[in-house]
């Protein structure tokens, strides 16, 4: 079948009625998570995980994936507004958006034209990517998802030893249950709701949801008045003229970050603000209403948060939590993400991609006529949005398999997480490792029962020893040379050039 007959497919099961509603829920509540600090779209997805198993696979992810490029969309609405970034890749727009109001109007086009650019090839790349990964054997599978679990942990932070330390966590947490080929079990320590692992909606739950709740319920709030007048949005000519560039250049940028797991819309956005401020004829401008600092950063957001689908849907590695969380959805509904979903499940990635361009349409209508709405959203006081959601979540884990012992383990790595938090451990590491897990335990026993016991089979095979070197380098830049982090790009941008 033809793109355009591909597409075709897509928008016939995007623009069902159930899934238009689907998509629209995912974008509400997406803009809603955006704006509201504090509440990640990590943490979002983690408790609507239940939810979605009592709906179809294509409904879910199109919900799940609204909500993960709805809040990148949203999140720079209060940061021009109010200088508060609902979202982390949105703490660069304060820097010059919150100095013009109108600088919102100019962040809305640039996330809905990357957003754009995003599903044009999501849907061009991906068929071409996922008949490639025909071509890899179990070898090369085992090399890239190790490729995969490293690049996330050196990219993510300056922390690398911890952040490997949390992957390996999650590797081991992955081994507990039956073993699928023996039938023996695994470190169940005799407690029957482990035989069939360690529940995934519980840990994801435990350690995102709970844990924030408990973290920010222990903090003061910190409200600002709402002084912001919402008059004078619209951008004048010499605006626009100054910003379609940074736009096309941000779009480019976001999108080939966005291809490579562990990047993220965080880095993708500070290196576009970054790379603007080093090609501007007068940087400094910069930090007080340079518009170049608008566009180019909220393209850059919105075409990785887009692009970061590729290598989820076509080879089954998620680029960060939020699609570990999605892969770990459609791995319970019994579709495995990987090359087989483009060409065995043309409905679920056609009418997904699809249901992405009606959903930044959406965002369009939802974030620029409704700002006034959001805005005000962020009085309602979070000692009576917490417990509701924390309730929520408890109900969620028990109607996944109507075990107690699933909202008690929650409840573990809640606490857990709250640990993790005060040890500035990333969890998302560790979500990563437990959603490979048992791919990565499939595809190295396969490749040793193969090869009859002969590891320099990873060496001798040229895909995966391709893999392997990538991640050696990496880990040799990173561990060599201190990464720069987006604070650092932050406090550059006022420096004096």
């Amino acid at each position: 079948m033809t793109l355009l007959g591909n597409l075709e497919l897509g928008f016939h099961v995007a623009l069902s009625l159930k899934n238009v509603l689907y998509c629209f829920a995912g974008a509400a509540i997406g803009t809603m998570v955006g704006i509201l600090p504090g509440i990640g779209p990590v943490t979002t997805i983690a408790m609507l995980l239940p939810l979605t198993f009592k709906m179809s696979p294509i409904g879910s992810l199109i919900m799940l994936s609204g909500i993960f490029y709805g809040s990148h969309h949203a999140g720079s609405t209060t940061a021009i507004m109010l200088n508060m970034p609902g979202e982390p890749s949105s703490v660069v727009i304060c820097l010059d958006g919150h100095p013009m109001a109108h600088a919102l109007f100019i962040a809305a086009f640039a996330s809905f034209f990357a957003g754009c650019v995003g599903v044009i090839i999501i849907a061009g790349l991906s068929p071409l990517l996922a008949q490639a990964a025909f071509l890899f054997g179990p070898a090369e599978y085992t090399s890239m998802i190790v490729m995969a679990l490293v690049t996330a942990s050196v990219l993510s932070s300056n922390a690398l030893i911890t952040n490997m330390a949390m992957s390996v966590v999650g590797l081991l947490l992955g081994v507990v249950g039956t073993d699928l080929n023996t039938g023996v079990l695994r470190y169940t320590f005799g407690f029957p709701g482990l035989d069939e692992g360690v529940n995934f909606v519980a840990v994801a739950v435990g350690l995102f949801a709970i844990a924030e709740i408990v973290t920010e319920m222990g903090q003061s709030e910190r409200r600002r008045p709402l002084d912001t007048k919402l008059r004078g949005l619209l951008p004048t000519k010499a605006d626009l003229q100054a910003s379609w560039k940074p736009v096309l250049r941000g779009t480019v940028l976001g999108s080939l970050f966005g291809i490579m797991p562990g990047t993220g819309p965080l880095l993708s956005s500070f290196a576009a603000y970054a790379m603007e401020r080093r090609l501007a004829k007068d940087p400094s401008r910069f930090g007080k209403g340079a518009i170049e600092g608008v566009a180019g950063p909220e393209a850059a957001n919105n075409a990785a948060a887009l692009t970061h689908f590729i290598p989820m849907l076509t080879l089954g590695i998620p680029a960060g939590a939020s699609f570990a969380l999605m892969l770990g959805a459609l791995q319970i509904q019994g579709i495995t993400p990987g090359p087989e979903v483009v060409t065995n499940h043309p409905d679920l990635f056609w009418g997904v991609v699809a249901s992405m361009w009606i959903g930044n349409l959406m965002l369009l209508v939802l974030n620029l006529p409704m700002v006034g709405l959001w805005i005000r959203l962020l009085m309602v006081p979070y000692r009576l949005l917490y417990p509701a959601i924390l309730v929520f979540c408890c109900i969620g884990v028990y109607a996944v398999s109507n075990s107690v012992f699933d909202v008690v383990l929650a409840a573990i790595f809640g606490l857990v997480g709250v640990v993790f938090k005060k040890l500035d451990c990333s969890p998302a590491p560790l979500i990563l490792g437990l959603v490979l897990e048992p791919i990565l335990e499939e595809h190295f026993r396969r490749t040793i029962l193969l090869s009859r016991g002969d590891f320099t089979v990873f060496f001798t095979q040229p895909i995966s020893l391709g893999f392997l070197v990538m991640t050696i380098v990496l880990v040799f830049l990173f561990a060599r040379r201190r990464a720069p982090q987006p604070q650092d790009i932050a406090q550059d941008a006022h420096a004096a050039p």
